[in-house]
């Protein structure tokens, strides 16, 4: 009885010591440089420069040109946006983006919050950073990091940004935020180099937030911006105070569980934990998840492959560059709208929004950098470290109903085991934060709101 007992207790311990250092397993990683040429020898500059966004009537010259001088091509007879942008609506678009839209006025817009630059491993990293007004003398805003993704950009974040800080309710979190331009998008440096993946993105992240004097934050993502921020939580899990995504496709290695969830899940939901909205995203398989993977995903396959020959043309082409961001905002805000002739664009965003999204690809000439980080983070395979990893940080998900992948509560435990909330959204897709800002600060005030000591009233 003793020789059993001393056995239970050792086998207890080993199994302990591995959950231990599971739990404890925290993503490696290494300085890069990533400017032009070889590292300097000297210091970096790590001072914070105010940068202004600005346009010039020669920037404005050029794209009209552009613009007179595209070729229409007539799309088929009752394709809508089944084969792509369609033309007719885009004749609309380019017609609005030519005589009425003012980017005079969007770019004051744009300059309504404080921006930054700041040289990080040999490149300017932008952000904005929002500080609440009028806040209790001794109190300061909860720092959040929000991150956005492809072909999306900082400016995802404009109507949640009031939201977060500026909240109408006493009793909610006023957040102090930082949106950063991930490296080769918007108005931040392309790297230099090959190589510059999500890890290196969460790593110059890091001394971003570091540089601002913030010793532990919380971080939100979508789109590249949940690998970004989920990277960071592996990097540092003591500095990531929280983490919330609306986005968490399945990673690493499924569980059994999982496994048997799809081939059971559809007829034995309870025994899965799914609920209606979990079947309804997954089953049949082979329609709901991979026919939509083959619908939406030939972009991947080339910006994973060769992004410069495609980017080229979209460089030179203000038409071309917004056909192909713009579809995106259609057809991954609701898969239905593949059957609408203009896509149901402005039903859930305006032209302004949207044609301010596709000017900052534009006046940077970022389209191509943007989507070389498809190639550093697919290219490669999915074998890295970090997506075979656990995230053990206090986690957050949104699950919008019109998301590219569906994700269950089942599948999002396994990567993140200390899923604290888990929101099944009304309405909404892939743009959550743009499409419905307030749903998503709703959701991220309940989030922290478990995790802060400050319990609201």
């Amino acid at each position: 009885m003793i020789t059993e007992v001393l056995v239970a207790l050792v086998l207890g311990a080993v199994v302990y010591v591995l959950l231990l250092r599971r739990r404890q397993e925290v993503l490696e990683t290494e300085d890069g440089w990533w400017g032009a040429g070889e590292p300097l020898d000297t210091p970096e500059d790590d001072s914070i420069r105010p940068f202004k966004v600005e346009t010039s009537s020669e920037e404005m010259e050029d794209l009209y040109r552009r613009l007179d001088q595209t070729r229409p091509v007539p799309s088929l007879e009752d394709s809508q946006f089944n084969y792509g942008f369609n033309s007719k609506y885009l004749q609309k678009v380019v017609s609005y983006w030519r005589n009425e839209f003012d980017w005079k006025k969007q770019v004051e817009k744009l300059n309504r919050y404080p921006h930054y630059k700041t040289k990080i491993e040999g490149i300017d990293v932008h952000y904005i950073h929002v500080r609440p007004r009028n806040l209790p003398e001794g109190t300061s805003g909860v720092p959040l990091l929000m991150v956005h993704g492809w072909p999306g950009s900082f400016y995802e974040f404009y109507g949640i940004l009031p939201l977060l800080t500026e909240p109408k309710n006493p009793d909610d979190f006023a957040f102090e935020v930082i949106c950063p331009s991930i490296p080769g998008y918007g108005f931040s440096e392309a790297p230099h180099k090959k190589g510059f993946n999500s890890v290196c993105a969460a790593r110059v992240f890091h001394k971003l937030m570091k540089r601002l004097g913030f010793a532990q934050f919380y971080a939100h993502g979508g789109d590249w911006g949940w690998l970004i921020t989920t990277n960071m939580a592996q990097l540092q899990p003591k500095t990531v105070k929280g983490l919330h995504v609306n986005f968490a496709p399945a990673q690493g290695k499924p569980g059994a569980r999982v496994a048997l969830s799809l081939l059971l899940g559809r007829r034995f939901p309870k025994l899965f934990g799914f609920t209606q909205h979990d079947v309804e995203g997954l089953f049949p398989i082979r329609q709901k998840v991979l026919l939509e993977m083959l619908l939406e995903s030939g972009y991947m396959h080339i910006q994973a492959t060769k992004p410069d020959t495609v980017g080229r043309g979209l460089n030179d082409s203000p038409v071309g560059l917004a056909t192909y961001i713009l579809e995106k905002f259609s057809t991954w805000t609701n898969k239905e709208f593949r059957n609408l002739e203009n896509g149901g664009l402005e039903r859930n965003f305006s032209l302004d929004d949207l044609l301010t999204n596709v000017m900052i690809y534009w006046t940077t000439g970022s389209i191509i950098s943007s989507m070389r980080f498809y190639k550093e983070n697919i290219g490669g395979g999915f074998t890295q470290k970090h997506a075979l990893m656990a995230v053990y940080v206090p986690t957050g998900f949104a699950s919008f109903p019109n998301e590219l992948i569906h994700t269950p509560k089942l599948w999002a435990k396994q990567k993140y085991p200390k899923l604290k909330t888990h929101t099944v959204m009304p309405r909404g897709g892939h743009f959550a934060a743009m499409e419905e800002p307030q749903l998503m600060a709703e959701d991220i005030q309940n989030f922290v709101s478990k995790l802060e000591k400050r319990k609201k009233k």
